[in-house]
């Protein structure tokens, strides 16, 4: 467990018992320099534009050696994407996969300055950013140390933010959220379960009082309660139903959805749910059910909380699940709802879940589908241009 193999583009996935995408020691063959792709852009004072044009975006993060950035992408009411532009995040990325979730997150706090705000990390400079979203764009507003070694993954409630590092012995670090700008919440770093912990995901769930971590090496899932000042207190954990739990999305209730890639073992992929207390006590509800698909890493919910979508690494598809609203219990959809481009990894829903958008990290595209009623998946689009590395997906 305590050794990942390489996610390569020759090979897109060798798995270990540790993670579904290795986070790359050599460094891509492709970068983009951030500089020139950069656009600066003031600020706009219409907060309803603002609201209107972050309503109809795609950003995933470029993750390069040269400089970190963000991509851009402009979506129709078809849910097609037209690349736009890229906006630097004032830190570096690492050119390899990560093994992560949430790398780039849309979030809105109490202060209405806050309401667009894109939080993105910086793993290769220990670092995470903060932009406001105007009606032309992305602004800049702040670039901070994250707390520890190579940020993975982010997650916001309110004015609360919360960055998963994964490197050297691995924690997680608070921070204030105000005029769009990050502020160290002091005395909030907190340990992982262990220092080999090789964790995924970070999010919050029972209205930001209960914070959740995934553990691929441990094969746990970790909780810490969040006090009103943002202050973490007492650290719970379970171990996930099949090993790796990886990615995981949050539903109703205080209940959630994990991805459990089995070391990424051919056909043993499966999705548990499982319940978290006010309290950070974590139970299963249901699971592993499988699909017998391979390295199912990624997972988003849909917004009426009725499907949950896993991107299967390996097997270059994605599966579908039903979801109980009301006690979150999972049961197969559909084992390949679509096929995707090679090693898909990163999965996000645009607001409405009108249109899934995947990260394929293996053919360096972005695969648009729509969403159907039943849950069902229809190809749109295909975009291609993604770079060597890529890592992150938001919509809106």
């Amino acid at each position: 467990m305590k050794h990942l193999q390489t996610f390569t583009v020759l090979s897109f996935l060798i798995f270990s018992m540790g993670s579904c995408q290795k986070e790359s020691k050599t460094l891509a063959t492709e970068e983009i320099d951030a500089t020139n792709l950069t656009k600066n852009l003031s600020s706009n004072s219409n907060e309803d534009a603002a609201r209107n044009a972050g309503s109809k975006h795609v950003y995933t993060l470029t993750n390069q050696v040269s400089g970190n950035a963000v991509m851009d992408y402009n979506r129709s009411s078809d849910g097609m994407l037209t690349f736009n532009t890229s906006y630097a995040t004032g830190g570096t990325g690492t050119g390899g996969g990560l093994g992560n979730q949430d790398a780039i997150i849309l979030s809105g706090g109490e202060d209405d300055e806050d309401d667009n705000t894109l939080l993105a990390v910086n793993p290769g400079s220990n670092s995470i950013s903060s932009f406001k979203i105007n009606s032309n764009g992305l602004q800049l507003k702040s670039t901070v140390s994250s707390g520890g070694m190579r940020p993975v993954s982010i997650a916001q409630h309110n004015d609360i933010v919360y960055v998963l590092n994964a490197g050297g012995a691995g924690n997680i670090s608070g921070f204030t959220l105000k005029d769009n700008r990050l502020m160290p919440i002091l005395n909030s770093t907190r340990p992982l379960s262990t220092t080999a912990a090789g964790a995924a995901q970070v999010a919050f769930v029972n209205d930001g009082s209960v914070l959740v971590v995934t553990e691929k090496a441990t094969n746990k899932i970790i909780t810490y309660t969040i006090s009103a000042s943002g202050n973490p207190g007492i650290m719970h954990s379970i171990t996930s139903a099949n090993p790796t739990p990886f990615g995981f999305a949050t539903g109703k209730h205080g209940n959630i959805f994990v991805s459990e890639a089995a070391g990424g073992a051919p056909g043993a992929s499966t999705v548990s749910s499982y319940h978290v207390s006010n309290n950070g006590v974590i139970s299963l509800i249901t699971g592993p059910i499988g699909a017998n698909q391979s390295a199912a890493c990624w997972v988003v919910i849909t917004q009426n909380g009725k499907y949950a979508y896993t991107t299967n690494t390996a097997s270059n598809n994605i599966s579908t699940y039903n979801v109980n609203v009301n006690n979150g219990g999972v049961t197969l959809n559909t084992a390949i709802a679509s096929t995707t481009g090679a090693g898909p990894i990163d999965a996000a829903l645009n607001n409405n879940s009108k249109y899934l958008y995947i990260l394929n990290a293996g053919s360096h595209t972005i695969g648009v589908y729509g969403v159907a009623n039943n849950g069902g998946l229809n190809l749109v689009q295909t975009v291609s241009g993604v770079p060597i590395g890529a890592t992150g997906l938001a919509a809106r």
